[in-house]
């Protein structure tokens, strides 16, 4: 898998797909670990993954009168369980599913953590019991770093279009499910779910909502099939005439199959600035969908975020540059 310049390696996924099932499976393995034992938040928001400087967190876990948390360290390539008594455990990467279901059931038993979960992965064609999946053992250090170096620059990017949001907005997130990071805006009115929505998508669909996220490919649960990562953005419900939009930029467009717009990883590490390119998607497809639903004007304002430290008094001096003017990329006006 050939390295670009600036910094946004290739990622297909005929060129890990044995490792990156793997590590699926070890996500979710851990994610029904703290799905079982957090209270419950809007929109599922306590399920997902956080991103650190190694890699990804479960965050605190409560249990009892303690916490615990599980971190994949995906420098060194393994799995860090620690508890707020001073417990710890770790559990090196690689192997048979089965045998990583084990370890950590095994550690967790040994810090005093007892859970049960459901052993079925969810979202993920053909899917295998974790304590029976033997097929999937694949575990290739570099791969995982690769992608784990392209989720890093994605989240920096993403984090800024959501900084520029002042509504209800969820953190950039990575869901173990689907395995994808997203965020998502709300314009702050209810939506009613589909009507034959399972349990998790009612609680996911029951307001109006803009989505932004990165997936990095493979065989969606409905069949369809995609080879290389994407970004993609839908609305909730989705408006009369969005499919039809014209967003930027040109190389985005509207999913049948997935029934979202979409824009190749590809046309976005090869475009001569990757960051813009990415903004630009995120911005006219979120205009798309509130326009078409009509958000509140104030929704489509971007509000510039005070610079770190000085917003809390901790600077260094002034700001030289003056008051900032309106920067870049604060408004892209879809193509019509």
């Amino acid at each position: 898998m050939a390295e670009r310049g600036n910094g946004w390696p290739a990622l297909p996924v005929s060129g890990w797909q044995h490792t990156y099932d793997t590590l699926h499976m070890y996500a979710q393995v851990v994610g029904k670990i703290s799905l079982a034992l957090r209270p419950m938040v809007n929109h599922w928001w306590q399920v997902a993954f956080h991103l650190t400087a190694r890699g990804l967190s479960t965050g605190p876990i409560p249990y009892g009168e303690r916490t615990f948390e599980i971190c994949f360290d995906l420098l060194d390539h393994s799995l860090h369980i620690e508890t707020s008594d001073g417990g710890s455990r770790t559990i090196a990467l690689g192997g048979a599913v089965r045998d990583f279901y084990a370890e950590v059931l095994r550690s967790l038993a040994h810090l005093g953590v007892d859970v049960e979960i459901r052993t079925m992965p969810v979202e993920f064609a053909d899917p295998v019991r974790f304590d029976r999946d033997d097929r999937h053992s694949t575990y290739e250090a570099a791969q995982v770093q690769r992608f784990w170096q392209v989720l890093l620059r994605v989240e920096e990017v993403f984090t800024e279009f959501r900084a520029r949001f002042t509504g209800k907005c969820s953190p950039v997130q990575f869901y173990w499910g689907a395995f994808d990071l997203s965020t998502t805006r709300y314009s702050g009115r209810p939506a009613e779910p589909p009507a034959d929505a399972d349990p998790v998508t009612r609680l996911s669909f029951n307001a109006e909502q803009s989505d932004l996220g990165f997936w990095p490919g493979g065989t969606w649960i409905n069949g369809a099939r995609i080879d290389q990562p994407v970004f993609y953005s839908y609305a909730y419900p989705e408006p009369p005439g969005f499919r039809d939009r014209s967003v930027l930029p040109e190389a985005a467009y509207y999913d049948d199959a997935f029934g979202e717009f979409v824009l190749r990883y590809d046309d976005v590490r090869n475009a001569p600035d990757p960051r813009r390119t990415i903004l630009d998607f995120a911005q006219s497809t979120f205009e798309a969908a509130a326009r078409l639903q009509d958000w509140p004007a104030e929704a489509l304002q971007w509000a510039q975020p005070p610079p770190a430290g000085r917003a809390c008094g901790l600077g260094a001096g002034p700001d030289r540059r003056g008051t900032p003017g309106r920067p870049p990329h604060t408004r892209v006006t879809a193509r019509t």
